[in-house]
């Protein structure tokens, strides 16, 4: 593909995408996010737990963005499938490769809504003994919730829209937008068409 012809690609797929956060907001709000985090863990032993996928480029960032020595870990969870709201039913697609006993634990998410992934989370992780659990999540939706988690590190607070970008998709497309947007109704239903 000519670099013509990416571009054009690349602005089709932004047109369908209208921009809640620029790139640079995101950017700015990581680099508080990760002083607000080794503040708070000056010593010990941190583990960034990245819940996939819609973590993965928020935790990455965030990892830089944190000038302490930690460990990085990935969990993947499911509630979603195709759609644009959760089912409610969280299955674990992806387990830790290392035991978390004794970590101060920063579970990284991409967007916490419904509050139900991560209620499931909490419970699955409290009986792995970590000596502390705090959430760190990019978006929090309360408009949605149904339970309310403690989230002690939050990037913004959005309003009831479907987003993607920054790593949060829709049926797996739009994750590799850099900003966070609201995804247009005309796309949605184009991308439900296979087109």
């Amino acid at each position: 593909m000519s670099d013509a012809a990416f571009q054009r690609r690349a602005a089709s797929i932004e047109d369908d995408v209208d921009v809640l956060y620029s790139q640079e907001a995101i950017a700015q709000r990581v680099r508080e996010l990760g002083a607000e985090i080794a503040a708070a863990h000056p010593g010990g032993d941190l583990v960034l737990l990245s819940v996939l996928k819609g973590s993965f480029i928020f935790a990455a960032d965030l990892a830089r963005a944190i000038p302490l020595p930690l460990r990085i870990d990935f969990l993947g969870l499911s509630s979603y499938g195709g759609k644009t709201e959760s089912s409610g039913v969280v299955k674990i697609t992806s387990d830790l490769t290392r035991p978390i006993e004794g970590a101060h634990v920063v579970i990284v998410e991409d967007i916490i809504d419904t509050g139900l992934t991560m209620a499931y989370l909490l419970d699955n992780l409290a009986t792995r003994h970590p000596a502390s659990v705090e959430i760190c999540a990019l978006l929090e939706k309360p408009s949605r919730a149904q339970i309310r988690v403690p989230i002690q590190h939050k990037g913004f607070v959005i309003p009831d829209h479907f987003v993607v970008g920054y790593g949060l998709d829709f049926d797996e497309r739009y994750r590799n937008l850099p900003f966070v947007g609201i995804l247009k109704p005309s796309a949605q239903r184009a991308a439900g068409n296979g087109s």
